[in-house]
């Protein structure tokens, strides 16, 4: 009998694999000396540490170590890369005033970016087709005007549809403009080069490392220059000042060093899961709707609007022992429905019965077909509830 749910949240966060954990341990317990203090053994065992794991972060998207910033997360990455960009531009006296993103990215990113409309900036929000792929003569038109910096979500975090970096990232840069990449959702989880941008963000708990910690890859030749978001002693490059934590930084090595090796592994064996989930669950649930493009999507990912009359909470409710999520986990408390399912052109009262799946490196066989049947059978119990709110009558 299982001791707890089967977790297909893997969007939310990733499990830390035993041996990311095995890795940090040490820091924990027997040095727990800060890595800047380089004056004692203690300290500077710490900082070789911690530049080994910035070795393998580099590693893992084809950067040089000297080109990774870490952060607290991808989200200070995101503001660190955007504000931090635009900033120094502006006080380099750029006349580019243009930022451009897509509709459907990260509530951080989306954010950044409209925040700087009160520096002077003009934020620009384009559209993405129903497939939640973004078209490419949408982005040469907004390219048109002068641009200071395009960024692009890798993977979506939400539909997990991949868009086409090398293709964005060469229209970009013909135009002079910065090119950042969240690839948060995407590094671990499909093959990306950093030299397709100037500035990339990375979360370790994405990959099957820890929380709070991650990076941002900065390009150094040609070298982008961006403003740091607080000031303090001047760590990281002066970009980012602040103590490091060996122990996140160097699981956060463990986890983009098991990426490395076992990604192409790891994404066969997730995408016979997914298909193994699917297949069952459409068996038993006919008319399921797959949000999002059908092949252009990271393997573990599937967001799926139920039939009927049916809420996504209404299902998770009775089905407690699977954890999935109705979107952004960064949203989730919000009443409103998911602004990425809303950009596809999913409407409000579907977005409702909608549920986003997110298989993963430890999600098994058994796992995946135990899953289908126990929301298949919360969905058909929900729809034979007499007293659940309809998604309908939620909608309005």
């Amino acid at each position: 009998m299982r001791n707890r749910p089967i977790y297909l949240d893997n969007h939310a966060t990733t499990p830390v694999d035993p041996r990311v954990l095995a890795a940090m341990r040490p820091w924990w317990e027997e040095n727990f000396a800060n890595p800047h203090s380089v004056e004692h053994a203690m300290g500077r065992a710490a900082e070789e540490a911690v530049e080994q794991a910035r070795q393998h972060i580099a590693a893992l998207i084809g950067a040089d170590a000297r080109e990774v910033i870490l952060t607290s997360g991808a989200t200070e990455a995101n503001n660190l890369a955007i504000k931090g960009a635009a900033r120094f531009a502006a006080g380099q006296g750029s006349t580019r005033r243009r930022v451009i993103t897509l509709v459907t990215e990260h509530k951080c990113v989306l954010e950044s970016v409209r925040d700087l409309a009160a520096e002077g900036f003009e934020p620009v929000i384009l559209p993405v087709g129903p497939d939640g792929l973004l078209d490419l003569d949408v982005l040469r038109a907004a390219l048109a005007v002068p641009t200071l910096l395009v960024s692009v979500m890798a993977v979506n975090n939400e539909i997990g549809v991949i868009q086409d970096i090398a293709a964005i990232g060469a229209l970009v840069r013909d135009t002079g403009a910065l090119f950042h990449v969240d690839a948060a959702q995407a590094s671990g989880r499909i093959a990306i080069n950093a030299g397709l941008a100037d500035l990339m963000s990375l979360s370790g708990h994405k990959l099957y490392g820890p929380k709070g910690i991650g990076a941002l890859y900065v390009r150094r030749r040609p070298r982008v220059r961006l403003a740091p978001l607080f000031s303090g002693g001047g760590q990281e490059r002066g970009l980012r000042s602040g103590t490091l934590a060996t122990p996140l930084v160097v699981g956060f090595g463990e986890a983009a060093r098991i990426a490395r090796a076992e990604g192409p592994l790891d994404a066969g064996r997730i995408a016979g899961q997914r298909d193994r989930f699917r297949a069952a669950l459409e068996a038993a649930v006919p008319g399921l709707r797959l949000n999002g493009h059908a092949t252009a999507r990271v393997a573990g990912n599937l967001n799926l609007t139920f039939p009927g009359d049916v809420t996504a909470e209404a299902i998770m409710a009775a089905a407690p022992g699977v954890c999935v999520s109705t979107g952004s986990a960064c949203s989730s408390a919000e009443i409103t429905p998911s602004h990425v399912l809303r950009a596809i052109g999913v409407s409000d009262g579907d977005a409702r019965k909608t549920l986003r799946i997110g298989l993963g490196r430890f999600t098994s066989p058994a796992d995946a077909t135990t899953a289908a049947t126990l929301l298949a059978a919360a969905w058909d119990a929900a729809r034979s509830d007499p007293s659940r709110p309809s998604a309908h009558a939620v909608a309005e």
